[in-house]
């Protein structure tokens, strides 16, 4: 089967633009200078897209498309499978669209459309109220909000990093604000200080989270809130195997293990490289 040649005109179009867009910015970008380099006239184009406004909405739809596709699918998720759902999609549609998110970066000209900026703001009320979960207060909605803004703003500033390197260090930035949100809620502001350990708020990180603590006094209390001095010398075999694999995938750097794990750095190297 043929490609359809109107089909064929509209995506060189669309290409064409982009291109432009990223060169001189939309508001120095003319119909005509898209033309041009595509010998086509300007009604040509205005066939395909009767204002150039269209031409920056088609630009941005995939990537809207994907975000609405993402959220769909955490929607009725469990509280933490929904956050980590939202957050590591997101960070992956974000990546898949590099180009037009550098463009939109550097020209706003995205809010003067209505239609297009409005949907942008739904899928970001969406992926906010996801990620903070039912009932939340202000500080886990202001967390929420701070998380979104790690797994964007990344993808515009370090355009010559790549796309796995970049990914990891977003996922990790991302994890060590939101565990650190989780042990501040976890103790009140007068709790001792060297008794706040640090809550993994993600299934592979609980994984990390020590089956027992070696100071904790049957039945709670503040006695099983207090750490003794010094940390753990040595890890479980599951502890290993789950720091091994996580660290190999580069979801967590060592300083996000050893804080989970409540060791120290070179405890956790000690454990990493041995055979």
């Amino acid at each position: 089967m043929t490609a359809d040649p109107a089909d064929d005109t509209r995506t060189r179009i669309l290409r064409a633009a982009l291109d432009l867009f990223a060169e001189h910015g939309y508001q120095r970008t003319s119909l005509r200078q898209i033309g041009e380099r595509l010998r086509l006239t300007k009604t040509a184009i205005l066939y395909h897209f009767p204002a150039k406004e269209h031409l920056l909405a088609a630009l941005i739809e995939p990537l809207l498309a994907d975000l609405e596709r993402l959220l769909d699918a955490a929607q009725g998720q469990p509280t933490d499978q929904a956050r980590w759902t939202v957050l590591e999609g997101w960070v992956d549609v974000m990546l898949a669209h590099r180009r037009p998110l550098g463009m939109l970066f550097h020209d706003i000209a995205l809010v003067g459309r209505g239609d297009t900026y409005h949907r942008l703001m739904v899928i970001a009320m969406r992926a906010n109220d996801l990620i903070a979960g039912p009932d939340a207060g202000r500080r886990e909605r202001v967390r929420a909000v701070q998380a979104v803004a790690a797994c964007s703003d990344p993808i515009v500033f370090f355009t010559d990093v790549s796309d796995e390197v970049l990914r990891a260090d977003m996922l990790d930035g991302v994890r060590r604000l939101l565990t650190t949100a989780a042990a501040d809620a976890s103790y009140p502001p007068d709790a001792d200080a060297a008794g706040a350990a640090v809550r993994p708020t993600d299934p592979a990180a609980a994984a990390l989270a020590p089956a027992s603590r070696p100071d904790a006094a049957p039945g709670g209390g503040t006695a099983a809130r207090r750490r003794r001095p010094g940390r753990p010398p040595a890890l479980g075999r599951e502890q290993v195997e789950a720091a091994r694999r996580m660290h190999e995938a580069g979801t967590h750097s060592v300083d996000a293990i050893a804080t989970a794990l409540g060791v120290s750095r070179a405890t956790v190297y000690r454990h990493l490289t041995a055979p």
